[in-house]
């Protein structure tokens, strides 16, 4: 087994290929905490500790901790008449855990200062489960706990790049993201994509043409990408990852989505009553349906150990939980771990000890039935969305009577939270006196007046350098304005509603 909690089933597989001339300066710098390397003796029984400055856990103003959670198999949470009767499950932590419960890391424990890659029997969990769903094609593996991907992405940025460097990333991604690199004085520059993802031939000819250093990473969002909502297929994966293998460049791969993966999109599926919960004879199969359904993630592909992969219970569980993991190549994982050891030390033991709790009583399988439920869910959700989508910009309407499929189009997510409106600003009346930013501001404004949000596209650019927005593109150029939409947060009534208005403003702005 190796170090830092890594479960994995990987005997007889290869080590990952030396990536250490990937390191930033500061990352090579970092020292091991002398005070934390003397901490495994002061965790020994057979030791009086005169030596740590470790407050008494008796003095901890907390003697339990507890929460009610769902219990496995889970009913629908869309169906109000099973979740009052749905079963619960108690989960309670102590000090000290006298009564040697299974599953619980004690408040003495989860409380006090502890080992920066997070608390044992939770990274355990974590690292048994990232073998069972990824299955990293090498040997020497391991995961870190974060305080959540934004961390864990800081963390990764201070780890392989500093001032002055490029990194890569999507046309349009996670805007704070790209926040955090240009506050380290990193540079993105935006790869090439489609409504499904990056575009690996775009990709190895800019790289191929590339003057100077090359860039230190790839940062990706490949499964539900945030803002497009576009996922990337296991082929278009592979390609990626082999045009970066050749060039010598890291993956981060950023997945705080990954298991709200979906069915393809039925018309008319927001109608359908999603299935019950599998009987007990079909459980045997289940999880591994669920499983072999999955996208194949980069960290599956990583036959070099090129990728570090940001994982988190934010979209899953509650971002409140602040309790995310990286799993990369035990180097780098070392390396990590010596940046928390002086920055968070340990995610917070709130979190680890209640979320431990919690995974224990389920176990694996009731986790993995826990994201089956999310998928469900979050299925409908989506299916509710493209319903509306349908009905007030495909299907005449009062404000559209041959639909608005001439200005609009979108790809049906297949994961995530997102959906992306391409909208032909050529098609605008005012194009031409307006530019394109222009018009992406009008149609702004005029949808918060109408009464709903939804966020301009050039908000995710990831080259975020000042840009003339009264210049207008070249004849040659394609000219679309871009919205971002969520079917996550709001009430299905208000979801559909505000498409509704939306649609209504885009005919208004188009149409006349």
């Amino acid at each position: 087994m190796a170090t830092n909690g890594t479960a994995n089933s990987a005997n007889g597989l290869p080590k990952a290929k030396d990536m250490w001339h990937h390191l930033s300066p500061e990352a090579v710098a970092r020292r091991p905490s002398p005070l934390k390397t003397a901490f495994k003796y002061a965790i020994d029984p057979r030791i009086v500790s005169l030596g740590g400055g470790l407050p008494l856990p008796a003095y901890f103003p907390f003697e339990t901790i507890s929460a009610t959670a769902p219990a496995a198999p889970f009913t629908l949470y869309n169906d109000p008449e099973l979740s009052a009767t749905a079963p619960i499950v108690e989960v309670e932590v102590d000090r000290y855990n006298r009564n040697q419960e299974p599953g619980m890391i004690p408040l003495a424990t989860a409380m006090q200062y502890g080992q920066s890659d997070g608390c044992k029997p939770l990274l355990q969990w974590i690292s048994e489960h990232t073998d069972a769903v990824h299955h990293p094609p090498y040997s020497n593996w391991g995961c870190l706990m974060t305080v959540g991907n934004t961390q864990g992405w800081d963390a990764a940025l201070r780890l392989l790049t500093s001032r002055g460097d490029t990194i890569l990333a999507e046309e349009f991604t996670f805007s704070s993201a790209m926040e955090a690199a240009h506050a380290q004085g990193v540079r993105p520059v935006p790869v090439k994509v489609d409504l499904e993802g990056i575009l690996a031939d775009k990709l190895d000819e800019q790289l191929s043409n590339w003057q100077g250093p090359k860039p230190k990473l790839l940062y990706t969002i490949p499964t539900g990408q945030n803002p497009t909502g576009g996922t990337l297929s296991k082929e278009r994966r592979k390609a990626v990852y082999d045009v970066l293998s050749k060039h010598d460049i890291i993956i981060v791969e950023d997945e705080p989505y990954y298991f709200l993966q979906m069915d393809a999109y039925v018309p008319g599926a927001s109608a359908t009553k999603l299935p019950s919960p599998p009987t007990a004879e079909q459980d045997s199969e289940k999880y591994g349906n669920f499983l072999s359904k999955l996208i194949t993630s980069y960290l599956s592909l990583d036959v070099d150990g090129r990728v570090l992969r940001l994982d988190s219970f934010s979209k899953v569980m509650a971002p409140g939980t602040r309790l995310g993991w990286i799993v990369a190549q035990e180097p780098f994982i070392e390396r990590l771990t010596r940046q928390n050891e002086v920055s968070i030390q340990t995610p917070a033991g709130f979190s680890q000890a209640i979320v431990y709790s919690l995974l224990s009583k389920w176990g694996h399988n009731g986790y993995l039935d826990w994201l089956i439920e999310m998928r469900k869910e979050y299925t409908h959700r989506r299916n509710v969305c493209l319903d509306a989508l349908d009905t007030f910009f495909v299907q005449p309407s009062p404000h559209a009577s041959k639909g608005l499929t001439d200005v609009v189009e979108w790809k049906e997510p297949t994961a995530g939270m997102f959906f992306w409106l391409k909208l032909d600003a050529r098609k605008h009346p005012l194009y031409g006196q307006l530019t394109p930013l222009q018009l992406e501001k009008r149609i702004y404004e005029a949808a918060i007046e109408h009464g709903v949000l939804f966020i301009p596209g050039s908000w995710f650019r990831a080259d975020q350098d000042p840009v003339d927005e009264t210049v207008q593109p070249a004849d040659d150029e394609e000219v679309s304005v871009f919205f971002r939409g969520t079917f996550a947060t709001v009430p299905q009534d208000k979801l559909i509603e505000g498409v509704k208005l939306f649609a209504e403003v885009i005919a208004k702005e188009f149409l006349g």
